[in-house]
């Protein structure tokens, strides 16, 4: 199969940790050719198409590619047998472009993973809302007036953006906060700005668990990332430790309900945040995980999406 990749600048993957990149040497591994291109290369003349080139990956995290050809070919996304969007976030104009260009290659007849639709239709912070049962108290809000009184009244909650990734902008305030009113004033910028404060989870001690769904099913062990002393924020990219582990029965008992409905929207890779036993984030823009995991426990997570994608493509398109 020929899979076409969107992803960051290749410089900026880290090869001994990247999740696009253990895929991808997986995919080259059962003999699939590799293709990527960066979302800026996504355009409309006709029909879809990217300026792409080639890829062969090695085993050597240092020098983890090559580049075949001195010029970028532009191909339709319709010519690939899947188009896989690994582009990270921010969720900001460009990247909600480039998934209506991706919508429009599916009309032409392309193949997208995950669907362009489904992703926009899921908030990473507001997909945990339709599922209530999993949740701690939560407020959603632009108004100080009530990110105040839900302080006042929890005690002690952590506040987000509704646009963050990897730790930012997050901020955990107590009731008796001195930089309270300043955190919160800033956060929702008079209003302008909604914002989600939860309750805080004690159980972040033992790590905040990225559980990752392929298909709908759980991949069997979660990674609980833990931070680092001094630091309320675990994720990795804020330099907590990642500890692969087995789901525990609250894991399984959210995995089971979320992943059947997010797989029938055509999602087929997301990353559950799980604190305790709440659901805190679904993660569906460009999950990662995958080499902590495999590297922990030999479990192997990029098979797992390999024959989920192959599987998915040998159904008619929707």
């Amino acid at each position: 199969m020929k899979l076409l990749f969107v992803l960051d600048p290749l410089d900026t993957l880290k090869a001994y940790k990247d999740t696009s990149v253990a895929i991808m040497r997986a995919a080259q591994a059962r003999g699939h050719q590799i293709f990527f291109c960066q979302q800026g290369e996504l355009h409309w003349q006709g029909q879809v198409l990217a300026r792409v080139r080639r890829l062969s990956l090695t085993a050597n995290d240092e020098a983890w590619y090559q580049v075949e050809g001195e010029e970028a070919t532009p191909l339709a996304l319709a010519s690939f047998d899947a188009v896989l969007n690994r582009k990270d976030p921010p969720f900001d104009l460009e990247y909600l472009s480039a998934s209506w260009l991706l919508s429009q290659a599916e009309r032409d007849g392309a193949r997208v993973f995950n669907q362009p639709a489904a992703v926009r239709d899921h908030n990473e912070k507001l997909g945990i809302l339709e599922f209530p049962q999993f949740v701690a108290p939560t407020l959603v809000t632009s108004d100080q007036t009530r990110v105040q009184a839900f302080i006042d009244a929890q005690r002690d909650v952590i506040v987000k953006r509704l646009d963050g990734m990897g730790g930012e902008s997050i901020f955990r305030v107590r009731v008796d906060d001195p930089n309270r009113n300043v955190i919160v004033e800033t956060m929702v910028q008079g209003g302008a700005r909604t914002i989600m404060a939860q309750r805080y989870l004690p159980a972040i001690k033992d790590g905040d668990k990225r559980i990752l769904l392929i298909g709908g099913k759980p991949v069997p062990h979660a990674l609980a990332r833990i931070a680092k002393a001094g630091e309320s924020r675990a994720n990795l990219a804020a330099g907590g430790r990642g500890v692969a582990q087995p789901l525990s029965a609250q894991d399984q008992r959210i995995a089971a309900t979320l992943g059947p409905v997010l797989a029938a929207r055509g999602l087929l890779l997301v990353g559950l945040d799980v604190i305790g036993n709440h659901l805190t984030e679904v993660n569906v823009t460009s999950p990662t995980c995958f080499r902590e995991i495999q590297d922990q426990t030999g479990f192997d997570v990029s098979a797992m999406l390999l024959d989920a994608l192959e599987a998915e493509l040998k159904k008619s398109p929707l």
